[in-house]
């Protein structure tokens, strides 16, 4: 991994028996969430919020992907970075999600390959000094290496989402939030939560004076 392999030892196999009722495994499922969240190496979170806000700042590009669950991911942080952020705050991010347009992903897939529908688009948009964020739980989506393999290629900041072992796109982007869980929902749910934290906290951070910050939702 970009970071150190750790606490294997605390890895969350979830579920861990066969449960036959849903409130009693609802209750396991947060429980082992809460246990995941406990080994998330918060630092990571606050160094993506650090290069996010400067990235804004000095109008760099901020690019995002992901496939299936994590894909959604991506669109999410879209819409929170674009509107979260920049409310209250002037700030104008330009940030793209590389997972939202399936005309130009069909057409890649179709005519070039799915592995490279990332990093083709890296080609076309990204300049050095911008910041890529890849979002797979398993760590090995080929389409999601060669992102990261692109980036290095530019000069872009990488940092990759996993979970399960960390896979390799943990192994080779520059910062690793990794998360210790072998299941797709607790790695997205805690994936999707950094998204939250950063987009709100970088609202927070630079609110413009005078802001009501107490009347604000968010």
């Amino acid at each position: 991994m970009a970071d150190d392999q750790r606490l294997v030892d605390t890895d969350v196999r979830y579920p861990a028996q066969v449960y036959t009722d849903g409130a009693t495994y609802a209750k396991a499922y947060f429980e082992a969430l809460a246990v995941a969240v406990q080994h998330v190496d918060m630092d990571v979170i606050g160094e993506l919020a650090d290069d996010l806000d400067a990235a804004i700042k000095a109008d760099k590009g901020i690019f995002i992907c992901g496939n299936g669950g994590s894909a959604a991911i991506a669109n999410h942080t879209l819409c929170d970075m674009i509107k979260c952020v920049s409310s209250d705050t002037g700030l104008t991010p330009r940030m793209y999600s590389l997972s939202a347009h399936t005309e130009l992903l069909s057409a890649l897939s179709n005519d070039i390959g799915y592995d490279q529908v990332f990093s083709y688009q890296m080609d076309m948009y990204a300049r050095p000094g911008d910041v890529l964020i890849t979002v797979s739980s398993s760590g090995n989506s080929p389409n999601v290496c060669k992102a990261i393999e692109k980036a290095k290629e530019i000069g872009i900041k990488s940092y990759a989402f996993t979970g399960f072992a960390g896979g390799k796109s943990g192994e080779i982007a520059d910062r690793n939030l990794y998360v210790p869980a072998h299941n797709y929902g607790i790695a997205e749910d805690i994936h999707m939560s950094a998204i939250h934290i950063v987009a709100q906290f970088l609202r927070m951070k630079n609110l413009q004076a005078g802001t009501d910050w107490a009347g604000l939702k968010y």
